[in-house]
């Protein structure tokens, strides 16, 4: 699954065309490497997104085309967060 669908779809950043400006503006590292948004992610592996002031760490449990709100959380596990 491409990175901009994956932060959307598990509701990390709330649109895709969001996620796609932080992707081509390197602010999301998948496994310490900055991520383009057609970076395919695969079920384990550690996504950073840095935020205005906050930084996110988790990892890819699962990857759903689609799911439900209070399904969304069980695509993650979130490892930090820092707030600035």
């Amino acid at each position: 699954m491409r990175l901009d669908k994956f932060l959307k779809v598990s509701r990390i950043i709330k649109r895709r065309t969001v996620a796609k400006e932080a992707g081509e503006s390197g602010k999301v590292l998948v496994n310490s490497k900055v991520a383009k948004p057609s970076t395919v992610l695969k079920v384990g592996d550690i996504v950073e997104v840095n935020y205005f002031k906050k930084k996110v760490i988790f990892k890819v449990l699962s990857l759903q085309p689609s799911v439900k709100k209070e399904e969304a959380k069980e695509m993650f596990e979130i490892i930090l967060i820092n707030e600035n």
